[in-house]
């Protein structure tokens, strides 16, 4: 093979590889086009909720936390 072709063999997987992360970017947000704040990462879809909804949820942290723990048994996970 020649050194050429290794070259452009070497660039191939090193685009691949990062088409392969880019999928894995963790979570992040954004200001939605009606205004809404979207959690993008969680699912396949994002999760868009207006601010007043999500410091409602903020606001149950502590009471979803033990909700989880208290139902973990019939919980599932997901990985």
């Amino acid at each position: 093979m020649s050194d050429e072709l290794r070259a452009e063999i070497e660039k191939l997987r090193a685009e691949n590889e990062a088409l392969k992360n880019k999928g894995t970017r963790g979570l992040g947000l954004k200001v939605s086009e009606k205004g809404g704040v979207s959690l993008y990462g969680v699912g396949r879809f994002p999760v868009t909720l207006y601010k007043e909804q999500w410091t409602k949820i903020l606001g149950m942290k502590d009471e979803i936390e033990a909700f989880i723990q208290a139902n973990s048994h019939l919980l599932k996970t997901k990985e």
